[in-house]
């Protein structure tokens, strides 16, 4: 189906105006053109041509269709988030008098804490015996790096060598929404850095990437993934992604200082709640402690 121009038009333009003004990642943006466009079809069906016309009722039935095919409440969260920063920018464009999404709430998703790794996995898989060859010093370096500094995924593919200060045992990214922060570089990384450079293909060109192919050309996310994943398997016997080791620096950081506001700086998180997360699964590993210690506990769980 054909969508019409008005429509689709000023998702167009609204996601241009995150792009440049708001500075969005590629990957942000596409989930929000994404979800848009999804609200456009529906309100075609229902012979809506001009987002003027749409009104709350409307929306609900738009949400109300995507929760019973499925959708969780999660996701209906997020693609309300979108509706809403999208009326909020028609508004300030003069092209829309009201918004119709303000008090519209998707159902409650139920919490979900992030999958990480426990301290002694974490160490199964950065000690496996390291073979000489370039391959391999360059997994083990990012698996270091991942874990050591707790980069995101983009980070880490977009990260050039005048980022890094072996000497220093420091490392400077640009994250979301371009705030750039330092953050220091462990003593394993660092070696592991350090040999993985010594045999580094030549890279053509001006560009500096840290990783790269055997050709010299930067490692895309999707790679990086790739040998993630396979290690995880490898090593661990289960799947494995980037973000896990993010998520397993934080709590374990966090587990052992107690200093959630440092986790938060070198998370480059904007607002405390989000690494707030971390507490949560800290939290919970005391539970399963407790459960399988104590002899009240675990005599509960034996009746």
């Amino acid at each position: 189906m054909t969508l019409s121009a008005p429509l689709h038009g000023a998702v167009e333009q609204f996601t241009d105006h995150l792009r440049n003004e708001r500075q969005l990642s590629p990957h942000t943006l596409e989930a929000y053109r994404r979800d848009l466009l999804s609200c456009c079809r529906f309100l075609e069906k229902q012979q809506i041509s001009d987002w003027n016309e749409v009104d709350n009722a409307l929306l609900r039935r738009y949400v109300a269709g995507r929760h019973a095919s499925g959708l969780s409440g999660r996701s209906l969260q997020r693609e309300l988030s979108a509706i809403r920063t999208l009326f909020q920018y028609l508004i300030r464009e003069r092209r829309c008098r009201h918004n119709p999404a303000l008090d519209l709430r998707a159902p409650k998703a139920p919490d979900r804490l992030p999958r990480l790794l426990d301290a002694d996995q974490a160490n199964q898989l950065l000690d496996a015996p390291v073979e000489d060859d370039w391959l391999t010093l360059r997994d083990h370096a990012m698996l270091e790096l991942l874990y050591s500094s707790g980069l995101r995924l983009a980070e880490l593919a977009s990260l050039d060598m005048p980022q890094l200060d072996l000497q220093q045992g420091e490392v400077r990214v640009t994250g979301k929404r371009k705030r750039t922060r330092v953050i220091p570089v462990g003593r394993m990384a660092r070696q592991a850095l350090e040999r993985w450079f010594k045999v580094r293909p030549p890279v053509p060109g001006g560009s500096q990437p840290v990783f790269v192919s055997m050709q010299g050309r930067r490692l895309t996310p999707r790679a990086i993934q790739l040998r993630v994943r396979r290690y995880g398997v490898e090593q661990l016997g289960q799947h494995l992604h980037p973000h896990m080791l993010r998520h397993s620096f934080a709590s374990h950081l966090l587990e052992s200082s107690g200093d959630l506001r440092a986790v938060q700086e070198l998370l480059g998180h904007s607002d405390i709640s989000t690494t707030q997360v971390y507490t949560h699964l800290n939290f919970q590993h005391l539970a399963e402690v407790y459960d399988q210690a104590h002899p009240r506990a675990r005599r509960k769980t034996e009746e």
